[in-house]
């Protein structure tokens, strides 16, 4: 085991609230892991980071060490089309082997997990074609794909390869919002009142995913209807002019009734944010860490007790534990689905003048295009 394996699997036996959700497995297996896409989030590549104007060290986590830190993994290659990303992961890891093309990669190494970290147009067909060369587990970056049915078609293949499909919204794989959706589970805030979610930057489709589906995870219910009005300011995609993501204003409806306002307009500067209001108390998150205010109690502030694991690296930790132990995976890919399906719900309410759109969409909405890096 390697020093930063040996870290990570240190970290995590000597937290308790961490060894609770991910017991000593035991037995040690070797799984094949291969990346495809060696940029900023797959490969912690900061040439590319500096090109979004973003930094390798703010990430919850990359592929690329949540892979190789994990001590019954063993990341065998990577792939990406570009030479000096190639070259500089291979320096990273240590001579990992890279190609140039990702269909030879996957034709030529047997792989048990499969990382697709590219954007989101290409998600898709690589996760069909992972699935198709008999990848147990595929890590798929956010949002799960830009149209419903391309989503669709990507559970449908890994259901029949029977190949474990986790999609990274990395806030489902923090012990804090576990906690907290524990809390509001059990009554902890009373019933539920209201829910806000806002942040900086607009783009619906890539950041936007996070903060819908961890709003979902949190109290326990799916987006039925959207009420939305697009911010058409037309603010620069940091991914380049082929991508046109824009934020917005308006409102989600879940399953219980509740109302949650979301304010992300394009030149917005304020953190991010998700805000549960109940009769006995509120929560508030935006990064890692939770607040929690329940009548008559002090407050609360939740951290994260192991420093240096993010939640990636408990994701790769629960994919593990899947493919070792058959231990159920806690997600179901399909829960993705959902929340692309409520980012296009504000595209098709904006249309109708804020319309309140029902979910699922129907018709010719289900095909609308969530243009998202």
């Amino acid at each position: 085991m390697n020093l930063q394996a040996q870290k990570f699997d240190n970290a995590l036996k000597g937290a308790n609230l961490l060894s609770e959700l991910f017991p000593d497995e035991g037995e040690v297996y070797n799984l094949k892991a291969g990346i495809l896409g060696l940029g900023f989030i797959g490969g912690a590549d900061q040439v590319s980071g500096d090109a979004l104007g973003q930094q390798v060290s703010h990430l919850d986590g990359t592929h690329f060490v949540a892979l190789s830190s994990h001590p019954e993994v063993d990341l065998v290659c990577g792939s990406s089309r570009d030479a000096g990303r190639r070259e500089r992961f291979e320096e990273r890891s240590g001579g990992v082997k890279t190609y140039a093309d990702w269909r030879a990669m996957l034709a030529e190494e047997q792989l048990d997990i499969v990382s697709v970290a590219t954007y989101a147009p290409q998600h898709p067909e690589m996760v069909i074609e992972a699935a198709r060369h008999g990848a147990r587990a595929i890590f798929c970056e956010k949002p799960i794909a830009q149209t419903i049915p391309d989503a669709e078609r990507m559970l449908a293949a890994c259901e029949e390869s029977n190949s474990l499909l986790v999609i990274n919204h990395n806030r489902r794989f923090n012990p804090q919002y576990r906690r907290l959706r524990k809390l509001i589970g059990e009554g902890g805030l009373g019933q539920l009142t209201s829910a806000s979610l806002h942040w900086p930057s607009g783009r619906l489709g890539n950041v936007g995913t996070h903060m819908i589906d961890a709003v979902q995870m949190i109290v326990g219910e799916v987006v039925v209807a959207v009420s939305g009005t697009l911010d058409l300011t037309g603010r620069p995609d940091c991914r380049g002019p082929g991508f046109a993501d824009p934020g917005g204003w308006g409102l989600l409806k879940m399953e219980s009734g509740l109302i949650v306002t979301v304010d992300a307009a394009d030149e917005a500067r304020v953190p991010a944010q998700i805000t549960i209001n109940g009769t006995n108390g509120r929560a508030f998150t935006g990064g890692s860490d939770v607040r929690v205010e329940q009548t008559g109690e002090d407050s609360q502030t939740w951290s994260n007790p192991a420093d240096g694991v993010s939640s990636m690296d408990l994701a790769v930790r629960e994919i593990v534990r899947t493919l070792v132990d058959g231990v159920e995976f806690p997600w179901s890919p399909a829960e993705s689905v959902r929340t692309l399906e409520a980012i296009a719900g504000f595209h098709a309410s904006h249309a109708r003048n804020a319309a309140w759109t029902p979910l699922p969409l129907t018709g010719e909405d289900r095909s609308l295009l969530v243009n998202s890096g």
